[in-house]
């Protein structure tokens, strides 16, 4: 099965997509895109297939995907199930990642982890409680409070 091209859609005041989604929705799918995506399973279990990796995942599973890296998270819920919530994500380009990095010399460690997910990254159940509510508060967040967020994720993400 060929996985779909999803099309990210960054707003133009905008460094990068940061939202949440219930279930079903339309982008639980077999799909990829050119984004990076650090993707946080809130609720609901099942299987995550990433790349040719195939995975068990429960509230709290934080995996960084590379870009063009197949995936989904297929949740293992009754039908006709509603969730509210089952994920946080972020999305951002591979531009705006490097732009950043060579802006702040202070990242530069950084740049090894998003070489590694091109296979995919699972971050540690530490890791993902410290994520967790910055993933939560960033997609309400705006201005300079949200690039603040993001780069609390990265640091998060990197010290693990």
């Amino acid at each position: 099965m060929q996985p779909d091209l999803e099309l990210v859609r960054i707003g133009e005041t905008e460094s990068f997509k940061a939202w949440e989604h219930g279930y079903p929705f339309h982008t639980v799918r077999w799909h990829f895109h050119p984004e990076y995506e650090l993707h946080l399973a809130c609720a609901t279990t099942g299987r995550y297939f990433i790349g040719d990796f195939i995975g068990q995942f429960a509230p709290g599973n934080l995996v960084l995907v590379g870009p063009n890296l197949p995936h989904n998270w297929v949740s293992e819920v009754a039908d006709e199930t509603n969730v509210p919530l089952r994920s946080r994500v972020m999305q951002f380009t591979e531009d705006f990642i490097s732009r950043t990095i060579d802006c702040f010399p202070e990242l530069a460690a950084a740049r090894k982890l998003f070489e590694r997910s091109s296979s995919g990254v699972l971050f540690s159940e530490p890791t993902s409680e410290r994520v967790a509510d910055l993933m939560r508060r960033i997609v309400l967040a705006t201005g300079t409070a949200r690039i603040a967020l993001f780069l609390g994720i990265v640091a998060a993400c990197r010290a693990r």
